[in-house]
């Protein structure tokens, strides 16, 4: 006996059958550009790379060439007693607990001033993006120290906390030789950075600011938020990315540190960075091969910071899905 199929009505097994899912870019299918977009990603290639070509001529010779003495026991005072080593140098490196008491030093150095300079920094976004008088002026203003040179704002606080002339001691009253332990030796340090580069993270954060809509916190002030709410709710996940950026170029720079720890203490008193290791052993002891076996591994965990604070705070900046 047969069964009527209303008319219009398709077969049991084809409406069983779900559609097939649309493909999209996490499935392997290129996304899909407007023009408008295209055209924005050649001018972006047009405009950034004749810099990005200029910028990999430059570096890659001696990036290059790092790494390859650094496969080899090497000092320039007997250049003919080169050795092949292979990761001997490294091995000798990582083995070795003066390293680590460095990067300890350099980590700490790192993650204190980032964390003064990110609170301070916030501070004076909010002043300037809030001043109502004289804006362009205090903005201008802030930027006086980050515009000093290094070595001279080095010079000028280790002239301020040297104990024999000096003016810090006799303002608060103090016989300390800041440079004669590590601990007081290692905060002018801290302090000179602070005061030189968080102009710099200001201005990084007085960015991401000046993106948030006002419509945004008074929508949030009319529905009774308050202001730390407003804070929390809607003013840092906004500024997620501009925070990343400030975090992660602050951090990258304090790794680095070597100009205010040579000119203050030379790397005495327990002071010495990873970048003072390197120049000791490259420049001082013409060990070329631990030298640069030491600048490798310095730039393997500048690009390993680098990785984590973008997969750690999981921004895109190009904002595609906006």
């Amino acid at each position: 006996m047969s069964t009527a199929v209303p008319a219009g009505a398709a077969p049991a097994r084809e409406r069983a059958t779900p559609p097939a899912p649309a493909k999209d870019s996490k499935n392997g299918k290129k996304p899909h550009f407007s023009n408008r977009t295209r055209h924005e990603r050649r001018l972006g290639l047009m405009l950034a790379g004749p810099a990005l070509v200029l910028m990999v001529a430059v570096t890659g010779y001696p990036i290059a060439n790092a790494v390859w003495l650094s496969l080899f026991d090497y000092r320039l005072t007997a250049p003919d007693d080169r050795t092949f080593a292979g990761l001997g140098n490294y091995a000798t490196i990582l083995t070795d607990g003066l390293f680590w008491r460095q990067f300890g030093v350099t980590a700490g150095i790192t993650v204190f001033t980032v964390a003064i300079e990110f609170v301070l920094g916030f501070a004076l976004a909010l002043v300037m993006h809030r001043a109502l008088f004289l804006r362009k002026t205090l903005r201008t203003a802030i930027l006086i120290p980050y515009g000093i040179i290094t070595v001279v704002s080095a010079y000028a606080w280790q002239y301020a906390f040297t104990p024999a002339y000096g003016f810090v001691n006799p303002l608060i009253g103090s016989d300390l030789n800041w440079f004669g332990d590590t601990l007081p030796a290692l905060f002018v340090i801290c302090l000179s950075e602070i005061w030189k580069t968080t102009p710099f993270m200001s201005l990084l954060l007085l960015a991401g600011l000046a993106q948030i809509p006002e419509d945004y916190l008074e929508a949030a002030k009319v529905d009774g938020a308050t202001a730390w709410q407003r804070f929390r709710r809607v003013v840092m996940p906004n500024m997620k990315g501009a925070i990343m950026v400030a975090l992660l170029f602050r951090t990258l720079d304090a790794f680095r540190i070597f100009d205010n720890v040579f000119i203050m203490t030379q790397g005495a008193q327990g002071t010495e960075t990873l970048s003072f290791l390197a120049y000791r052993q490259t420049i001082t002891r013409v060990q070329l091969g631990l030298g640069s076996a030491v600048s490798v591994i310095l730039a393997v965990l500048v690009i390993l910071i680098a990785v984590m604070f973008i997969k750690g705070f999981k921004t895109d900046l190009s904002q595609r899905g906006a």
